[in-house]
């Protein structure tokens, strides 16, 4: 794949464009870019995150939990829309699901503009506005729905469970108050 198809690619996942998403899908040989854009966005995702306040020494945590978010949301997108959701005509190829939603992670790079203490906030709400609505996408045309409500809901509620996850995670991490 060249930089040129890749940054196609890559606007056309955050662009909503179906039809990339089923080019995406498709394409065995762009499973690894999925994994890049899925890494690059969680390390976005840490550095954006010092907007918060925290020290820097924490963007490999933050890193680590946006991925480990991410993974989860994958993993429980796989479950209910193959098992508890699936439509008649659902087929599951994990490698496809893998780099359509890997490409949704796309919205996720603007992440990294969170480090102006100013935007952090705005900025996360709307990539993860944005980065669910890309999930909804990605995953529709990964699992053949037909239905986009029946797309949505399997993406809220791998949303809903994967964010508990990570908020365990953490909790887990955070040492005890003295």
């Amino acid at each position: 794949m060249t930089l040129l198809t890749l940054t196609h690619r890559l606007v056309g996942a955050a662009a909503l464009d179906a039809g990339t998403y089923e080019e995406i899908e498709a394409d065995r040989t762009a499973t690894p870019h999925a994994f890049v854009i899925v890494l690059a966005s969680s390390l976005a995702t840490g550095i954006g995150a010092i907007g918060l306040g925290g020290p820097t020494t924490q963007i490999p945590l933050m890193s680590v939990a946006a991925l480990l978010g991410w993974a989860a949301w994958a993993l429980l997108i796989l479950q209910i829309g193959s098992r508890i959701l699936p439509e008649p005509t659902t087929r599951v190829d994990i490698t496809e699901l893998l780099r359509t939603i890997g490409f949704a992670s796309a919205p996720g790079l603007l992440r990294v503009f969170g480090v102006l203490p100013a935007l952090t906030i705005p900025v996360f709400a709307i990539t993860s506005v944005w980065m669910l609505v890309s999930m909804v996408v990605a995953v529709r045309q990964a699992l053949d729905f037909t239905s986009t409500g029946r797309a949505l809901a399997v993406c809220i509620l791998g949303w809903l469970f994967a964010g508990l996850i990570v908020i365990a995670f953490g909790l887990w991490l955070t040492p005890p108050l003295s």
